[in-house]
């Protein structure tokens, strides 16, 4: 599922190709939403909240969330398409773009923008980043495990699965351990904004300082692997408030002990 940061830089895109100008043409291909059209609107802001991405025109908010399969694209007009059109959700045309949101995982033509995120908390790569707000958040429940609560975006808008592994190997912490003893979260919460505020621009994220192929992670997806650290295998487990959302951990038993 894509992170903050990927739709950090769509919300760029989007904001160049869109902000400021009138729509010749608007396609929203979401049944619910068949009859909406805003042809003759001018887009007046695009932004990313966390996760989530917002075209705001004509006194609504066009919601999005990529999900695992969704991404926007934006092509030239009569520019050939990437992906095939049966997989289009919505077309945003101007007189010099034309935007396009594939497989969205969620297509919402709001209002009110909080109903889709009011309820998130502070957003790493927000203008309105509040490194204070997110600690009493991410400390209000100490049995809760840490890795749990580093995804929740309701304490912190913006971590997705690589990040969470890679912060608490960083931060010498087994994802599993409880919130109250997971050493000091000020510091996790500080490397956490650091960490995607420097991928933000990149393509492909790194938090081992090296670019080269195949070492761009310490422990993500390096199941059966020696650590980059200390030698010993990384191992793969699950973790999950039900066994319907469980998410895979990968985590240095040595590096990352567990508490007695």
């Amino acid at each position: 599922m894509p992170e903050g940061d990927t739709v950090w830089r769509a919300a760029n895109t989007l904001r160049a190709a869109l902000e400021g100008q009138q729509l010749t043409s608007c396609d929203v291909r979401v049944p619910r939403y068949a009859t909406v059209d805003f042809t003759g609107e001018t887009v007046d802001s695009v932004a990313s909240r966390g996760k989530h991405l917002l075209i705001r025109v004509g006194g609504w908010s066009i919601h999005s969330h990529l999900k695992m399969e969704g991404t926007w694209h934006v092509y030239a007009p009569g520019a050939r398409w990437r992906r095939p059109a049966f997989q289009a959700r919505i077309i945003l045309t101007t007189a010099n773009a034309q935007a396009i949101g594939f497989e969205l995982g969620v297509l919402d033509i709001l209002d009110d923008e909080d109903e889709a995120v009011g309820h998130l908390g502070p957003d790493l790569l927000g203008a309105d980043w509040d490194a204070d707000l997110a600690l009493t958040r991410l400390a209000a429940d100490a049995a809760r495990p840490v890795g749990l609560a580093l995804l929740d975006q309701r304490n912190i808008a913006g971590l997705g699965n690589v990040y969470r592994n890679e912060i608490c190997f960083l931060r010498g912490v087994d994802p599993r351990t409880p919130v109250g003893q997971a050493g000091d979260l000020q510091k996790m919460i500080d490397l956490s904004h650091r960490t995607i505020t420097a991928n933000k621009n990149r393509n492909q994220r790194v938090t081992t300082g090296d670019r080269r192929p195949g070492r761009h992670f310490w422990v993500y997806g390096r199941e059966n692997k020696p650590c980059r650290r200390c030698g010993t295998t990384i191992e793969l487990g699950l973790l999950g408030d039900n066994p319907l959302e469980e998410r895979q951990i990968y985590y240095c038993p040595y590096c990352q002990r567990r508490p007695t």
